[in-house]
């Protein structure tokens, strides 16, 4: 049994819709691209923006190499390996074809370098250096990658090695792609930096960031490109503007020109139409709740992580919020456990829903209080 909060859903709405109102924009389809997939997120939310056949499993081809670098950064940060360390190059690695940082047999190379040899120039031999130095065998590596796809929601996705050279039941998708990319900005902030490198020389070879958008639009910082006959031309972008990240998954074009063109302009739909904004800041009281039996009548109520919401452009001012709160709650109350449940939403429709939790202990009353408040309640 709940009930709705008038007085709590007052400080919502005043919180929420304290600026002027101004007519929201009309919001056009997504653009046309010759694309099998793609998918296009606001990165901190996770909203979807824009789609065509997200969910379609597909090969990723070298887009393999986000899943690749983002176990190399766990390994990092769980401190298993140093970006100093030597790795010795076997000569599977040396021999693995396709694009290559042109790593030798038998040569010492760090982790840094190849890291910057497999995000920047995409080589084939130093995505599998990787591999058999962290896990001793690529295929032992690509178990790892399924394990790291699972914890982080990558439902669709199965990996068969750190390359994306063509491999039986080698495929993912553009949500779980999505899914990853928000995973490896959000968790490796100082690392994925590395994706806006435009050049880098191994070996006197200097080779070019495949990704074109870098050099097109100064607010795209990453992430990889693919490509393989059974893929097409693929590519993972990310872009930040006024504080808005975005990211999009082009699946399946036809040329490089194809996936620049459909990334840059799913981009531009993003930022053009679509705007994230601070709800509510960690810690913030959004409202209050009625503790029956406590030490303290009312307990505050929030959140305890920044929240953000995104919405079409010009309508956050019609946001509305419903708040629910059941009927009777009983202390004790701890800090951070859930008390009531948030709905915000635009024309009718949800847009997000979260608990508010307590922000502080409130513990069992004395005796009079849990007295008083049990006679109080036969009346409710």
């Amino acid at each position: 049994m709940s009930q709705r909060s008038s007085s709590a859903l007052a400080t919502v709405f005043l919180l929420l819709f304290s600026t002027s109102y101004a007519a929201p924009m009309p919001t056009p389809a997504a653009p046309i691209i010759g694309a099998k997939s793609y998918l296009v997120v606001d990165s901190t939310t996770g909203h979807e923006i824009a789609s065509l056949n997200a969910d379609a499993p597909l090969a990723p081809a070298s887009l393999t190499k986000i899943m690749t670098t983002y176990v190399v950064f766990s390994a990092l940060r769980q401190g298993q390996i140093t970006l100093e360390e030597e790795v010795t190059v076997s000569e599977k690695a040396w021999r693995t074809e396709g694009s290559r940082m042109f790593i030798e047999v038998g040569t010492r190379v760090t982790v840094k370098e190849l890291l910057l040899g497999m995000i920047v120039q995409s080589g084939n031999d130093a995505s599998v250096a990787l591999a058999e130095h962290i896990a001793g065998s690529e295929s032992v590596f690509a178990e790892m990658m399924n394990q790291h796809a699972a914890t982080i929601g990558m439902h669709s996705s199965h990996f068969g090695n750190a390359t994306g050279l063509p491999a039986e039941n080698h495929v993912t998708t553009a949500r779980d792609l999505a899914t990853l990319a928000r995973a490896l900005i959000e968790k490796f902030p100082d690392y994925y930096q590395w994706h806006a490198v435009k050049e880098y020389t191994y070996n006197n070879i200097k080779q070019s960031n495949r990704n074109s958008l870098l050099w097109r639009d100064d607010s795209v910082d990453g992430l990889k490109t693919g490509h393989t006959e059974d893929a097409g031309y693929c590519l993972v972008a990310s872009a930040r503007r006024d504080g808005m990240r975005i990211i999009s998954v082009v699946l399946g074009t036809s040329s490089t020109k194809a996936r620049a063109d459909g990334s840059q302009a799913l981009i531009n739909y993003g930022f053009r139409f679509f705007e994230t904004r601070l709800l509510f800041k960690a810690g913030e009281e959004i409202s209050n709740a009625r503790i029956w039996k406590s030490a303290n009548e009312f307990s505050r109520l929030g959140v305890l992580e920044d929240l953000y919401i995104t919405v079409r452009r010009g309508s956050y001012d019609e946001l509305e919020s419903n708040l629910d709160i059941p009927a009777i709650v009983l202390a004790p109350i701890a800090a951070g456990q859930p008390v009531a449940e948030l709905n915000i939403s635009l024309d009718g429709e949800s847009l997000l829903n979260t608990p508010l939790r307590a922000l502080d202990d409130n513990p069992a009353g004395s005796l009079w209080q849990r007295t008083r408040d049990g006679v109080s309640l036969w009346f409710e």
